[in-house]
């Protein structure tokens, strides 16, 4: 199993090293550069195409495993690969319908998310092509296997409808945590660093609960953003733009569906693990929106009111703004994987610390006058 993770998340990692060089050096011939503006943070042109190496370098990996997974344990490769690994192939091939629909999906939001790089989407636009590509995975995983693609299935047999209830609560989670990502694009190092953090938070619980094909996914992602990450990290020469910020949120939003938190034992709040881990995300993209509504805009239309840019604000450099956040995130999400560990006093605690850290940041976003 060290092998093949390692394997995983080596090729993603390289091939997001290579392709995000290689976006950078032919940004201005796609023209996909991002000028500076009134709510931009870079003072010079900057390429904006970093999204077609993230997501390039975690599908290509995982296209050569699906379907060289039965070549690879009965070809001549065979004899070098540990032993035990032929112990793995029965699960990926029984992964790999649902697996190619979420790449055809990703595929999908990272199309959509390009073609608002190159030519700005309207509002409704974009968030009508994201419950677009939602529902699609949604409906397409019930047609290959039922639940496939779906949160709490629990209602299906509890309340009238639960399986209708099921699949929009699926849709609205993969459309929430799309934009909390995309809205996280905000500055140098963020949406990627925070998108890490919550991945390898992700991985420590498939890990705990020996759900091996979801940790594979994740160190995919893990490398994918990795790579991307080394060139994005304050200060950046290159941005994902919506076509890599899109992705992040859709295919991770999509893991935590395919992840079982909750199997009958009556923990019923490893329910939970998923908004533990994400709090930071979207509890800025619940704040800025609130902000933007309050005002009569658009929550899909950006301004400069993230936490991010209310740190810098605060006299805070970019580079530090980012690096609290990150440590907020760890914070908030260290504590999710023993969700599935720990009885119901535990449980709360685990929710006591997680909105202290909330009402901390509360606190650092309203002291004096930073709304603008």
């Amino acid at each position: 199993m060290l092998f093949l993770g390692l394997a995983l998340f080596l090729s993603a990692l390289v091939l997001s090293l290579i392709g995000t060089h290689l976006a950078r050096r032919w940004a201005g011939r796609m023209g996909m550069m991002d000028p500076p503006g009134a709510r931009k943070v870079h003072a010079a042109p900057t390429p904006r195409n970093g999204g077609i190496a993230i997501f390039w370098s975690l599908a290509l990996p995982l296209l050569v495993g699906l379907f060289a997974a039965n070549w690879l344990t009965q070809g001549p490769l065979a004899a070098w690969l540990p032993a035990g690994t032929p112990a793995y192939v029965p699960g990926v091939i029984a992964h790999r319908p649902l697996a190619l629909l979420l790449l055809i999906c990703t595929l999908g939001i990272h199309l959509l998310g390009l073609r608002d790089d190159r030519r700005p989407l309207s509002a409704g636009g974009k968030l009508f092509g994201q419950l677009w590509m939602a529902v699609a995975l949604v409906a397409g995983g019930e047609w290959i296997e039922p639940g496939g693609f779906r949160i709490m299935t629990f209602l299906d047999h509890l309340v009238p409808g639960g399986v209708w209830l099921s699949g929009a609560a699926s849709v609205l989670w993969i459309v929430l945590l799309t934009n909390a990502f995309n809205f996280m694009d905000n500055m140098d190092g963020l949406s990627a660093g925070v998108a890490a953090i919550c991945a390898a938070m992700f991985f420590l619980a498939a890990l705990l609960t020996h759900q091996w094909f979801i940790c594979g996914l994740l160190l995919l992602y893990l490398g994918a953003v990795g790579g991307f990450l080394a060139y994005n990290f304050p200060p950046a020469s290159i941005f994902m733009g919506d076509g890599g910020s899109m992705v992040l949120g859709f295919f991770l939003a999509a893991l935590t569906i395919r992840t079982t938190y909750y199997s009958g034992n009556g923990r019923w709040y490893d329910l939970f693990v998923p908004l533990v881990v994400t709090a930071v995300p979207i509890y800025d993209l619940l704040v800025v929106s609130w902000v933007r509504l309050r005002r009569g805009r658009s929550p899909m239309v950006g301004d400069t009111n993230h936490f991010s840019h209310r740190l810098v604000r605060h006299g805070f450099s970019p580079r530090g703004a980012v690096l609290v956040i990150y440590a907020i995130t760890l914070a908030c999400g260290l504590s999710a994987p023993l969700l599935a560990r720990v009885g119901t006093l535990g449980a709360l605690l685990i929710a006591v610390q997680l909105l202290s850290i909330l009402t901390v940041v509360g606190i650092l976003e309203r002291v004096g006058e930073h709304t603008r």
